[in-house]
């Protein structure tokens, strides 16, 4: 299917690994521009050189925290009308929240719910004035069915969900449009980190904190980056102007929920 997104400018935050390379690299495949970003000089412009020989597109690294003002004043400098955004950044750590601080939960706020609603205001207007725009944030499956070891997580997603609730069926009317994407379990280092803190916690091995967590999935395997990345491709091109302020999982049937 062509997605008529081929030209498109595309900004995707925590685009040098994981589920943002997945989303960039997909969109590269669809022809857009992109402007990627990663904390990391050396890997944003690795993932840039290897993005470029995908879809010959122009690919602009960019080595920013997005999750600062510095950062995201940098990410719109290099690409300052973008038509897609993608945002993404690192989840807060697992643990106890009794011994979460408040400096602690303040991070996870401005990581996950208020970096997505800064980029989302600097942005949608101009979108609004082309008659086109995407916005994809990638949050957690935790929003649907929380993880108690990810209370962080869940609180700060959470918030960002109910103010993309409101402010997308603001927006469409001007063909844009704000959906959030839920991965469940993919093969990241995000996962590892939280299998090695399992481990810990249980006093067992990775091995077998994996072994547990793989034999709990319906379909049997862990998720692969690149098929999340085609779902952010759908949501971000021109079909899929009707969908809207909704939260897209992608878990390989975990969640057991029928809504």
């Amino acid at each position: 299917m062509e997605l008529g997104i081929r030209g498109k400018k595309a900004l995707v935050c925590g685009a040098s690994k994981g589920l943002g390379r997945g989303c960039a690299t997909s969109l590269a495949r669809e022809g857009c521009e992109l402007t990627i970003v990663g904390r990391t000089a050396a890997t944003i412009e690795a993932a840039a050189r290897e993005l470029q020989a995908l879809g010959g597109s122009k690919v602009t690294p960019v080595a920013a925290d997005i999750t600062t003002a510095q950062g995201r004043a940098a990410a719109l400098a290099a690409c300052p009308q973008p038509d897609i955004v993608v945002t993404n950044a690192g989840g807060p750590p697992p643990g106890d929240f009794r011994k979460f601080s408040r400096d602690d939960w303040i991070r996870a706020l401005d990581a996950n719910m208020l970096t997505p609603i800064e980029l989302i205001k600097s942005t949608v207007d101009g979108m609004i004035a082309r008659r086109f725009g995407r916005i994809i944030n990638i949050t957690s499956s935790a929003v649907k069915a929380p993880i108690d070891i990810l209370a962080l997580s869940n609180g700060a997603r959470s918030g960002l969900t109910g103010f993309v609730a409101g402010v997308s069926r603001s927006v469409v009317k001007h063909n844009v449009t704000i959906n959030n994407m839920l991965p469940g379990v993919f093969d990241t280092d995000r996962i590892r980190s939280n299998f090695e803190f399992s481990a810990k916690a249980r006093s067992m091995s990775v091995e077998a904190v994996r072994a547990e967590r793989l034999g709990q999935l319906p379909a049997g395997r862990f998720g692969n980056p690149d098929e999340f990345g085609e779902l952010c491709a759908f949501l971000c091109s021109a079909q899929a102007g009707y969908i809207t302020g909704q939260n897209m999982l992608i878990d390989g049937g975990t969640y057991p929920g029928t809504f």
